[in-house]
């Protein structure tokens, strides 16, 4: 009996720690971000795009992403498609990414590995419009040189063997997307919403200090960012 009250305990109190954690890095601001000047005008718009588990960051079909991104092309993605509006970045664990398009394909094997460390991987999907007003997406105004660092970072995420960004043959989750090979490790504390917040730092955009969820980092952006994201952003 007294082993399993020290165990309910020990479990209550990793649970609180948690939940404090997740608290903290949601309101506690990540110590630094790529610096723009204040006064330069916003004029380019991107998207923040989440679920329950998941962030993506949508970036507009326009001359500078497909300087970026057009050898994506060469691999069969759809990107330079007449209807091509918005091209939809995210980065994940590999073997959870690859083998479980919803949360109803979740298995036991993909989501251990999640929780461990996973090889990453790069998803890629191609949209011809996006709802902004939907709930599920915030829009995020960004002036001329914080959107091409922002290109960068991402363009950075991809591996590349001389040169080339490295697909993954088989899988898609449709007939708009690819999956390519990815730089660093995945697991459940350093995970998607973790990257997708560390990109949109390294567009001047701050975050909370650690956000593993899309509830936390989405918080977070409200928080700190004032008229830069969310309705205030859809103007431009």
């Amino acid at each position: 009996m007294r082993f399993i009250k020290r165990a309910a305990l020990a479990c209550l109190v990793l649970i609180g720690g948690a939940i404090l954690l997740g608290v903290l890095g949601t309101v506690v601001p990540f110590p630094s971000v790529a610096d723009y000047p204040g006064d330069i005008v916003p004029t380019r718009r991107i998207l923040v795009f989440g679920n329950t588990i998941h962030t993506d960051i949508a970036i507009p079909v326009d001359t500078e992403s497909l300087a970026a991104f057009g050898t994506l092309a060469d691999t069969g993605l759809p990107i330079l498609h007449p209807d091509a509006r918005w091209l939809l970045f995210g980065w994940g664990g590999r073997s959870f990414y690859l083998e479980t398009p919803t949360l109803a394909d979740i298995k036991p094997g993909p989501t251990f590995r999640a929780f461990t460390i996973d090889a990453a991987v790069m998803h890629v999907d191609v949209f011809s419009r996006i709802a902004e007003t939907d709930p599920a997406v915030m829009p995020i105004a960004l002036s001329e040189a914080a959107y091409a660092n922002l290109l960068g970072a991402i363009s950075a995420s991809f591996t590349r063997k001389d040169g080339q960004v490295q697909p993954i043959a088989g899988y898609a989750y449709g007939s708009a997307d690819k999956f390519y090979e990815a730089e660093g490790s995945f697991n459940a504390l350093v995970g998607c919403n973790v990257w997708t917040a560390r990109m949109l730092r390294s567009a001047g955009i701050r975050t909370g200090l650690w956000n593993p969820l899309p509830i936390s980092l989405t918080t977070s952006l409200a928080l700190f960012n004032g008229g830069r994201v969310g309705a205030a952003a859809l103007p431009l």
